[in-house]
């Protein structure tokens, strides 16, 4: 899968890129990456959908001989998610929000993100602790402009960010590509985490917590994007919810 949006609707933390950048060039710009993607899919039958030069998402229907490795892509209302992996308790969540049978996971965290955005009075990091499985997934809200990721604590679905070289945010979960698109600016995502484009990223797992980035070389010794993690010696300042204000279109991680 690859989704890359335009730097003026994503600021990622600032160590996500390279100290040294030029070291092996500053990657690619995002018609570079997409055509690239676009040839090496060829024989899976790519799709994609561009949205101006704001976004765009893309998956391929080549099958992981891993289940859990599942892929697929919804549109509801202007609304997109790529998802990977698989809930188990699918069953339980989609009764839980009032949902039809046929509901599958992509369907599901639109359907679940546009509840909780809208008026549901619960925080991001307490839905996704409900989800239980292997999971990965990228949700573009067009109207809303906002962009969410998450990746699950079971890190046998893995999604890497990195910057292209126009300062577009690039996510794949496929490692040679994301190096190919960011060169040195590149990180995998870290597990158990969350990025909202309007607060950031931080823990779902440990919510109250501050990210630290951790200084990253490549097998060569070169310094690359940091890797993130959960600071356990840094807590959040804490204040009280007020209303439904604490839900995914905000993403109030002051618990």
């Amino acid at each position: 899968m690859l989704a890359i949006f335009n730097k003026n609707l994503v600021n990622p933390p600032k160590e996500l890129n390279s100290p040294n950048p030029h070291s092996s060039g500053s990657g690619k710009n995002p018609q570079e990456i997409v055509k690239s993607f676009q040839q090496n899919h060829s024989q899976n039958a790519p799709h994609s959908v561009g949205f101006g030069n704001s976004a765009f998402l893309a998956y391929s229907t080549c099958k992981s001989p891993q289940i859990h490795e599942q892929r697929l892509f919804c549109g509801i209302d202007n609304m997109y998610c790529i998802f990977l992996g698989s809930l188990i308790n699918l069953n339980s969540l989609i009764k839980q929000y009032g949902m039809g049978r046929a509901t599958n996971e992509a369907m599901f965290v639109i359907e679940a993100y546009r509840t909780l955005r809208d008026r549901g009075p619960y925080p991001a990091d307490q839905v996704l602790k409900d989800f239980e499985g292997c999971f990965g997934f990228v949700i573009y809200d067009q109207p809303a402009s906002i962009v969410f990721i998450a990746q699950g604590t079971d890190q046998r679905v893995k999604l890497f960010w990195g910057i292209a070289a126009d300062g577009s945010v690039v996510v794949s979960d496929n490692l040679n590509e994301i190096k190919a698109s960011c060169a040195k600016s590149f990180a995998p995502f870290p597990s158990g985490c969350m990025f909202h484009s309007e607060v950031g990223l931080m823990s779902f797992e440990h919510p109250k917590n501050k990210m630290k980035a951790m200084p990253r070389t490549d097998s060569e010794g070169a310094m690359c994007g940091a890797n993130f993690k959960v600071d356990i010696n840094s807590k959040k300042p804490t204040m009280p919810r007020v209303g439904s204000e604490a839900n995914w279109a905000l993403c109030d991680a002051q618990t």
